[in-house]
């Protein structure tokens, strides 16, 4: 009987990694399971284990992929206001995609529970506090990171509109006078 042959799908790896981002977003994490994402990305069960050994593993990689390119969204043009256009930002992330916004602060927060996530969530907050770093102090752009996570965890949590004025009111502050 001749063995079967290995099926090359290279891009097998990364349909694992969506396939954990949609189950995430649809069930939480509390819904992920190598067989729940087998599923949804329609692969062999083993290849989720092969890829991804654990759990932590696989949230990893999902979060690493949220947080790619992220970082460059939060500067705003030469110029501009950085109050308004960090509100503005903000009023985009939580009104268009909120989902998304959902889903990235399920992942981000779920390194609370699990401390192999950390070191991904850490490099999230402090690429937001350098690209912000480049328009203000250090000290104050890691300060606009704690105040936006603030607001878009109160506008998540609450289910309240997202209030544009009262961002960049509060974000003004922090930045002090010459804002």
């Amino acid at each position: 009987m001749a063995a079967r042959a290995r099926r090359h799908d290279p891009e097998r790896r990364q349909r694992i990694i969506d396939a954990a981002i949609r189950v995430v977003g649809a069930k939480g994490i509390a819904g992920l399971s190598h067989r729940s994402v087998a599923a949804e990305a329609d692969v062999p069960l083993g290849s989720t284990t092969y890829h991804f050994t654990t759990l932590d593993e696989l949230l990893v990689a999902a979060l690493r992929q949220a947080n790619e390119g992220h970082a460059r969204g939060w500067a705003p043009d030469p110029g501009e206001d950085l109050a308004d256009a960090l509100a503005r930002l903000l009023g985009r992330l939580l009104g268009a995609d909120r989902g998304r916004a959902e889903l990235e602060y399920e992942l981000y927060l779920a390194a609370l529970r699990r401390p192999a996530l950390r070191p991904v969530a850490a490099e999230w907050l402090e690429s937001v506090a350098t690209a912000l770093a480049e328009h203000t102090d250090p000290v104050t752009a890691r300060a606009l990171v704690a105040v936006m996570d603030g607001i878009s965890l109160q506008v998540l949590l609450t289910g309240r509109p997202y209030e544009e004025p009262y961002a960049r009111a509060v974000l003004g502050r922090v930045l002090g006078p010459a804002a």
